[in-house]
C-alpha cells in the first residue's frame, strides 16, 4: 500500500470506543447515556468521511489530526447537537470532549467554540440528578480513554507505540495505568486487563491511491486481549 492511503471514517473509531466501554468491568453510571456519548461522539463525520478532502500541501487526503479546523468545528458541533437531542447527559460529555481539545487555544475561531460549548455544559448541569453529576468527570475520563484505545488501533501499526491526541499522557483511569501493545499482526494485548472478556474488532476501509481514485476496500481485523488471552 506504499502508493495509497488507508483510510477508516471516523466514526468507526468510536464504534469501537464503545466495544471497550461496553466491557469494562468498572462501567460508568448512569451506564446507557454515558455509553452513548462513547459510541456516537464522532457520528457528525459520517457524512464528511464520505467524500476523501485532499490535503494539497502534504499530498495525502486530510485526517483528523489535521483536518480544516473550520469544517471541522463545524461538523463537531452538529455532532454535539445531534448527541443531545438523543440524550442531554451524553450531549455535555461529547461538548467535554471536543472542547478540551482547545483547552490552550488562542484562535478565535476556536475560542468561540470552546465558549459557546461550555455555556451548553452550564446549561445542561443544571438539569443533571445527583448521581448524573457527581461522576460527570469520571465519564468524561471513561469516554476519552476508551476513545485512545480506540484510535492506537489505527494510528500505530505492529511495533508502534504512543498515546493518541485524546489520552497524551497514557492510558489512565481511577489511578490505574493501563498499557497497549501489538502481540502480532492483529492481536493486541490490554495491560492489566480491566474488560469482561476479550473481544474482536473488524471495521471496514478504504484505500485511495495518490492518484486521489479509490484502489479497493477491505475490512481490518484485531483481537483485544489481556496477558493470558
Amino acid at each position: 500500500m506504499a502508493d495509497s492511503f488507508v483510510l477508516v471514517e471516523q466514526h468507526e473509531h468510536a464504534l469501537v470506543s464503545g466495544e471497550f466501554a461496553r466491557r469494562w468491568v468498572r462501567g460508568p453510571s448512569p451506564r446507557e447515556s454515558t455509553l452513548y456519548a462513547v459510541e456516537n461522539h464522532d457520528v457528525a463525520w459520517r457524512e464528511p468521511d464520505r467524500e476523501v478532502l485532499w490535503n494539497e500541501a502534504s499530498g495525502r487526503p486530510y485526517s483528523f489530526l489535521d483536518y480544516p479546523p473550520g469544517p471541522k468545528l463545524s461538523a463537531q458541533l452538529r455532532g454535539i447537537d445531534l448527541v443531545e437531542s438523543g440524550d442531554a447527559y451524553a450531549g455535555c460529555l461529547c461538548s467535554m470532549h471536543y472542547a478540551r481539545f482547545l483547552l490552550k487555544s488562542e484562535k478565535p475561531v476556536e475560542v468561540e467554540f470552546r465558549e459557546r460549548e461550555a455555556a451548553r455544559q452550564e446549561r445542561l448541569r443544571e438539569g443533571m440528578s445527583g448521581e448524573e453529576s457527581e461522576n460527570l468527570e469520571r465519564n468524561f475520563r471513561f469516554l476519552r480513554l476508551c476513545d485512545g484505545l480506540s484510535l492506537f488501533l489505527f494510528l500505530y501499526g505492529p511495533g508502534e507505540g504512543g498515546n493518541p491526541p485524546p489520552t497524551p499522557d497514557g492510558f489512565r483511569l481511577d489511578g490505574t495505568r493501563y498499557e497497549l501493545s501489538w502481540r502480532s499482526g492483529d492481536s493486541v494485548n490490554l495491560d492489566p486487563f480491566p474488560l469482561t472478556e476479550p473481544f474482536d474488532v473488524a471495521v471496514p476501509y478504504r484505500e485511495v491511491g495518490k492518484d486521489r481514485e479509490l484502489a479497493g476496500d477491505g475490512v481490518l481485523e484485531f483481537r483485544i486481549t489481556g496477558k493470558s488471552g
